[in-house]
Formats: C-alpha cells, sequence, structure tokens
C-alpha cells in the first residue's frame, strides 16, 4: 500500500489530484498541502512512500523544495508535477520518479505508481548493518562493506562528474559546516548567484539520492539557517579514518599486534582520491601519504628484524610503487631478497633503482643504495646485521 504526499500551492490542483488518488487501487493514504514549509513537517513525520511536488510555486521552486522534502523523508521517491514540459529533462536529472504534466489524468497517476511499484520492488535490500559500511577515499571514492577496503568493492552511480566532487569536498570537510557561498564560488564561479543556487539545490538531491541506492546512511543536513550544509556520517566509517586512528590505537608495532599493522596497511591502495584532479585535496593527500610511509617503513623494519623476509618484501614493495623516490624503501626491498637468497631479484631490483634515479630524475642513484650493493656483491654483508638507514625514521 502507498502513502503518498502532496504539495501545490493551487487549492484546486491539490485537491483535484487527491481524489484521483484517492480513487486508485493500492493507495493507502493522501496527505495534501498547499504551503511547502508545512508540507516539509509533514514529509518529515509521515515518510511518506512518494511526493508529488508542484515544480513551480512563488514562495520556492521544485528544485528547493525537492532538496528540502529529500532531507527531511530521504527514502521517499519525489514526483515533479508542472504545468510545463520545458523542466522535464531537468528534473529528470534528479532522478525523480517521474514528471507528470497538468491537467492530471487518472491513467497518467496509475501508470506513476506502477513505476513506483516497479522501482520499489527492484530495489537491492541492504545486506550489512550500518556500523559496517564506510566509505573508501583511498584512491577513488567507493562505498564498502566489511572492516577493509577492497579494491574492487563497487562504485557509486553519480549522476554528474560535479555531483561527484561536490560530495567528495563534503566529505573532505565531514562534520563541519560548508556555507552555499563557498560552494557556489567553487563549482559555479561563473554563473549568476540564482542559476548557481539552482544547480547546487540540483546537485545536493543527486548526491542524496545517490548514496540513498548506495545504502549509505550518511546525511547531508542543511545548516545555519539553510545558509550552507554539513555532512554527518553517523555510523558510516571512512577508510581513510580507519588507517590513521587504527595506528594510534594499536601503537608501536610489535608481535601482538603486527597482524593488525597488516591489516591496517591494506587499506592504503593508493593515495587519496589519487584518480581525481582535485585540487583542494592536495594537501591531505601529501600528509596522509606522509603518514603511511611512516607506518610502512616501521613495519617493514619489524618484518626483517623478526625474520619474515617474504612479508618484508612484500610491505616494501608496496612503498616503491606508492613511493618510488624513497631510498630507504628501496634498500628495505633490496635487504629482503637477499635474506630471502634470491640474488636475481635484487640484481633486477638494483637495476630499476638505477633507471628510476638517472633515467626519470637525472640524478645519480644515491649511494646508501650503491654502496650496499657494492658490499653485498663482495659478500661483506654481514649475514642477518641490517643497514642502519632503515633504522632512521623518514620525516
Amino acid at each position: 500500500m502507498v502513502k503518498a504526499l502532496l504539495i501545490d500551492d493551487e487549492k484546486l490542483a491539490v485537491a483535484h489530484m487527491e481524489k484521483l488518488l484517492r480513487d486508485l487501487p493500492g493507495v493507502e493514504s493522501v496527505d495534501s498541502y498547499t504551503d511547502p514549509a508545512a508540507a516539509v513537517e509533514a514529509a518529515r513525520r509521515l515518510k511518506p512512500d512518494v511526493i508529488f511536488l508542484d515544480i513551480v510555486m512563488p514562495e520556492l521552486n521544485g528544485m528547493q523544495a525537492a532538496e528540502m522534502m529529500q532531507q527531511a523523508s530521504p527514502d521517499s521517491d519525489i514526483v515533479f508535477v508542472s504545468g510545463y514540459d520545458r523542466y522535464a529533462i531537468e528534473a529528470f536529472e534528479l532522478n525523480a520518479l517521474d514528471y507528470v504534466l497538468k491537467p492530471v489524468q487518472k491513467t497518467r497517476l496509475a501508470k506513476t505508481l506502477s513505476r513506483l511499484n516497479i522501482r520499489r520492488a527492484d530495489e537491492p535490500q541492504p545486506v550489512q548493518s550500518a556500523a559496517d559500511t564506510a566509505i573508501g577515499c583511498f584512491k577513488t571514492l567507493r562505498p564498502y562493506a566489511g572492516p577493509e577496503a577492497p579494491a574492487d568493492a563497487g562504485s557509486f552511480r553519480w549522476r554528474t562528474t560535479r555531483a561527484q566532487e561536490l560530495f567528495a569536498y563534503l566529505l573532505h570537510h565531514r562534520e563541519r559546516f560548508v556555507s552555499k557561498d563557498n560552494l557556489i564560488h567553487r563549482f559555479w564561479p561563473d554563473l549568476p548567484f540564482k542559476k548557481a543556487s539552482t544547480y547546487l539545490y540540483t546537485t545536493i538531491y543527486q548526491i542524496r539520492q545517490c548514496l540513498k541506492q548506495a545504502k549509505i546512511e550518511a546525511e547531508i543536513a542543511n545548516a545555519s539557517g539553510g545558509e550552507g550544509y554539513t555532512l554527518h556520517l553517523r555510523e558510516v566509517g571512512l577508510d581513510i579514518d580507519r588507517f590513521e586512528s587504527g595506528i594510534r590505537e594499536l601503537g608501536p608495532i610489535g608481535f601482538a599486534n603486527c597482524s593488525g599493522h597488516r591489516r591496517l596497511a591494506r587499506l592504503y591502495i593508493g593515495d587519496y582520491l589519487v584518480d581525481y584532479d582535485y585540487g583542494w585535496a592536495e594537501g591531505e593527500r601529501q600528509r596522509l601519504r606522509a603518514v603511511q610511509l611512516n607506518h610502512g617503513l616501521a613495519l617493514g623494519l619489524f618484518l626483517l628484524e623478526s625474520g619474515r623476509a617474504a612479508e618484508a618484501a612484500a610491505e616494501y614493495k608496496k612503498l616503491t610503487d606508492l613511493h618510488p623516490y624513497v631510498e630507504q624503501a628501496h634498500l628495505g626491498l633490496l635487504q629482503s631478497y637477499a635474506l630471502l637468497s634470491d640474488p636475481g631479484a635484487v640484481d633486477e631490483q638494483y637495476r630499476q633503482a638505477e633507471r628510476l634515479f638517472e633515467q626519470e630524475l637525472d640524478l645519480e642513484l644515491p649511494l646508501l643504495l650503491s654502496e650496499w650493493y657494492t658490499k653485498w656483491n663482495a659478500g661483506e654483508l654481514a649475514a642477518g646485521v641490517l643497514p642502519a638507514a632503515l633504522r632512521t625514521d623518514f620525516r
């Protein structure tokens, strides 16, 4: 059974549609309003299945109203109603369920309800609790479930690249107020304010719909009297937060917590939002790179000291891929291969380091590496004695 909510500033229009809906089978209740503000409060209280919304009203336009409705009742589907078909494309860009032209016909409403039932039947059911859901920001923006972040965990279905970046920006400033003026200046700087505001409302609506489809129960709340937004994650986790907080909570790497540190290391599948050219993310990207580098070097050293050379090689190989110009990472990998008694791997890794520094940077190979390799070739390295440079924190 369907619960419907109607909003139209024309009393006759809303009364006509209410009568048509009540005559259709499968409709449980119909609540109608001519005051958009009262309708928003009703939507928050009633949680209707579908909201029929007039797209042209004197107090606020349908795009603004849709944004407010979605915040009040995120699970409700929106149907735009208008006497003009020129708004249809914009309405469907918002991922609205339907767009109905006035004068509304009973057969047309029946078709809309049929579409609603089909959409609801096709919606995937959540298979995890909210506490298990998370958003990945390492490498690319993606939803995932569980305590770790697999690289192929799926993707958001963004309507536009602008919606994707605006969500990433709100996520970057999570739990903090972001003004509408800031967002308009950043994302639509060349448009008149009124038009840019409409684009902002539309994009926020798209983001909320995308989060809903992905079963991510984060909330984009209107804040400071409607002058901006705050993204509340609620129970939704972030891989970047789990990575940093996990390192702090586990403390220095030891035998008791090494496996936990290795699980945290696997969260870092790439730099923060590195798949996108977001200039505003660069500072955080570099900060997290430094955290990962220090953690990776410490983890690799502990594994070497514990006689776990194969595991150390895996950690150092990841470091050389992520930080190709950090000589300690190359040294750790060379030392790991040496302890594994794999001279072919040592030679190949040394040649790769040579090509990297000499061809890409036009620099001589660091003495740290060349001296180690010379001593290793001459058999002058004491078994089990690690180079002192591996014990130096990288800052």
